[in-house]
């Protein structure tokens, strides 16, 4: 069987390959996840300690740091064939200081169609077209489905905190405000001119001047949020209903979507009529 030996990533890096690389390090956790879920189980040799799904992984592989910082003599004794890495997770810094060791994959997403082509690449790097196939056809499914699901819904106006102390929330340009868009929440920081970044740092008390959320969702990481903080973002709103969200549905691209369509579903569920 020949192999396609060029590959360009989501940077528009092109890399080249002799065989379909056998030793992956994965420094993001849903790519490690979806690595898995194409069964990649076995070519995986490092991965981050935040990555949790599946779970047997982190005493099977090598845990090499986190997604932001990395130990560089532990993944360059793995001697992997390919680094994947992420473009909002991971550092520029990383990226080129680990180009020293192997190629480095990195992936930026953004859309579902961002998402779409990372497994669709996947498949072709790693000689798992089938695989990849399968999961595509499963978003697709489900979100033409969730789609349906959402036609007769009401839009709401959202804030999406991913951080306190200080007080940081989802911006625009990022997967967590395409699913945000998809789920026909309206987020009052997208493209806010007051706060600049994909992530920014916003002043709560100022929350009802600009834009009173008729929802306050707070992400189960990367920020462990309590009661407490739900009372005191819900002061500075209007009306507006606080509620915990599963931050990896969210956040988390690759195969973790299939599963991320069922829960919006039971989410709408409990929400409040408005």
């Amino acid at each position: 069987m020949s192999y396609l030996k060029q590959f360009t990533d989501q940077l528009g890096t092109s890399h080249s390959f002799e065989n379909a690389p056998k030793r992956i390090v994965s420094l993001v956790p849903s790519q490690t996840e979806l690595l898995f879920d194409m069964g990649l189980e076995e070519s995986i040799v490092g991965i981050t300690k935040f990555c949790v799904h599946p779970f047997h992984l982190k005493s099977t592989k090598t845990i090499v740091g986190g997604t932001k910082q990395v130990k560089i003599d532990k993944i360059k004794a793995l001697q992997p064939d390919i680094i994947i890495a992420n473009k909002e997770e991971n550092t520029l810094e990383i990226v080129e200081s680990l180009k020293e060791i192997c190629p480095v994959w990195v992936t930026n997403i953004i859309t579902i169609e961002d998402n779409q082509k990372m497994i669709q690449d996947f498949g072709l790097l790693f000689n798992k077209r089938t695989e990849a196939q399968k999961w595509l056809d499963k978003i697709n499914f489900g979100y033409q489905d969730f789609q349906k699901f959402m036609e007769d819904k009401q839009v709401k106006k959202v804030a999406y905190f991913i951080w306190a102390n200080p007080y940081m929330v989802a911006g625009g340009d990022n997967f967590i405000n395409e699913l945000l868009k998809l789920n026909k929440f309206e987020n009052i920081y997208d493209n806010n001119p007051r706060y600049e970044g994909r992530y920014p740092e916003i002043i709560i008390q100022k929350m009802r001047i600009q834009g009173d959320p008729d929802l306050v969702l707070l992400s189960s990481e990367p920020f462990p949020f309590k009661d407490e903080h739900a009372f005191e973002l819900g002061r500075h709103t209007h009306h507006a209903t606080t509620v915990f969200v599963d931050g990896e549905m969210f956040s988390w691209y690759g195969s973790r979507l299939v599963k991320a369509f069922d829960y919006f579903k039971l989410l709408h569920a409990r929400l409040p009529i408005i």
